[in-house]
């Protein structure tokens, strides 16, 4: 693959079948390239535009032969308008701070890393993460990355997100907090978040990953409306019904 007419060549690999994390009974393979060198920005801009996703120096799209169930999706910025339950999750969390920082790892976060997986995904690979497994997520990155903390008026820490710079958008790497606050939604209002930040600076995607139609836990993605998937080579509408409107 050429980027920027720079004759920059990305390899690509294909992983071994490994059973799906999401659909029982099924087997996933990746698409994998590292993200090396000068050019990397180039080339992860490139690639999240043609549905893949970065998980430390490697950026990697299913390529299942039988199954095409994950959709990259992203938000249009500029067609969201938050709806009721969108404005109340923004008001509950009115009191929380904001601080962009450089991806460094620290103890306050991956302790409440720890607390997250523990509560949430306690059967996950993610939950076996170390110390030093987590400083790798957040700092073996050679892309525009950044950490999002979200800190309560006490400066107690209660949510973090691992955000990257695109071009065209934000991409929403990883995000975890406080399971205990289960009634402020932060999972939601991260997102939220994002899409007002790319809207100053003037970016029109937010990118959120994969959304899988048989995946109850991902469903939430789709709320997030105006939403575009990546379909047969190219990003297309994705409306939903049951999404928060534009108009309670």
């Amino acid at each position: 693959m050429t980027v920027n007419q720079r004759r920059l060549t990305q390899h690509y690999f294909m992983t071994a079948p490994m059973p799906c994390p999401y659909l029982p009974g099924r087997f996933e393979r990746k698409l994998v390239t590292e993200l090396r060198g000068p050019e990397s920005n180039n080339v992860h801009d490139l690639l999240s535009r043609s549905g893949f996703r970065r998980s430390h120096s490697i950026a990697y799209l299913p390529a299942c032969s039988d199954c095409n169930a994950c959709v990259p999706v992203r938000v249009c910025c500029d067609g969201f308008k938050p709806g009721r339950s969108f404005r109340r999750i923004n008001n509950r969390n009115n009191d929380l701070v904001r601080t962009v920082m450089p991806p460094t790892a620290t103890q306050e976060q991956y302790q409440l890393f720890s607390t997250y997986q523990d509560a949430r995904h306690g059967n996950g690979d993610m939950a076996r993460m170390d110390a030093r497994d987590y400083r790798a997520m957040i700092e073996d990155s050679t892309v525009d990355s950044s950490i999002f903390e979200y800190r309560r008026k006490d400066d107690s820490l209660i949510a973090v997100a691992l955000v990257d710079t695109l071009a065209d958008g934000l991409s929403a790497v990883y995000s975890f907090f406080d399971p205990a606050e289960d009634r402020r939604g932060l999972g939601t209002y991260i997102i939220l978040d994002l899409i007002n930040e790319a809207k100053m600076l003037s970016l029109p995607h937010i990118y959120l990953g994969y959304w899988i139609e048989e995946c109850r836990k991902m469903s939430y993605k789709m709320r997030f409306q105006p939403l575009e998937g990546f379909q047969d080579g190219q990003w297309v509408s994705m409306a939903n019904k049951d999404a928060d409107t534009q108009s309670d």
